[in-house]
């Protein structure tokens, strides 16, 4: 796990940046990352599988929750070019990364931002996401709780979240809290949730 929280809006560490590389079906793409954002020293085993399992996206507005340097944002971004996509982090030196892959990658479609950075009109098209497990499990329910009730009628999100981290008592969780939850797939101890309101009561 990454020094210096990476989960704070302004990582305790030094930079150290270095490139990586996300390998996929459809592409390789070259990153940049560095200290104290997740997964500088690779594209997570998670991310990586969510990448390779979720549906094409729809058009619309699409969200990365927790978009570290970017993989998953610019992977919609490049699936949808026509959809706008908002990639939104707390850790400034990550959106600053993800804003210079995108560019580098010629990705015009994605808007990197902290999550008040993103209008409270918009409802999202689908959400993908590898969410931040470690930030603790008040503050998680609260992070999940408000972006998966922005989803858009007949909208989904597809989270990525290992089993021995609680992947299925978050699924109970989302379960009591008005969302219809479906385990879509598992590989390797990875658990992919997909996530539907199921009521006017999920949680904002």
């Amino acid at each position: 796990m990454d020094a210096g929280h990476y989960f704070a809006a302004q990582p305790a560490v030094g930079s150290q940046r270095r490139s990586v590389s996300l390998v996929l079906p459809d592409g390789v793409t070259r990153l940049v990352t560095d200290r104290g954002v997740f997964a500088a020293e690779g594209v997570d085993a998670g991310t990586r599988y969510l990448l390779q399992v979720v549906p094409e996206p729809p058009s619309g507005d699409l969200l990365d929750l927790g978009c570290g340097y970017g993989p998953i944002a610019v992977t919609l971004a490049r699936r949808a070019p026509g959809s706008t996509v908002w990639a939104v982090d707390v850790n400034e030196r990550a959106l600053e990364l993800c804003t210079e892959n995108a560019a580098a990658l010629g990705l015009t479609n994605v808007r990197c931002v902290p999550p008040d950075g993103v209008p409270d009109d918009i409802a999202f098209a689908t959400i993908w996401t590898n969410p931040p497990i470690r930030v603790g499990k008040a503050a998680l329910h609260e992070l999940l709780g408000r972006w998966l009730g922005r989803l858009a009628t007949g909208g989904q999100g597809h989270l990525v979240v290992q089993k021995h981290l609680g992947a299925d008592s978050l699924a109970g969780w989302l379960t009591a809290h008005g969302f219809a939850v479906a385990r879509a797939g598992s590989r390797q101890g990875y658990r992919h949730l997909l996530v539907t309101c199921a009521s006017s009561t999920a949680p904002a």
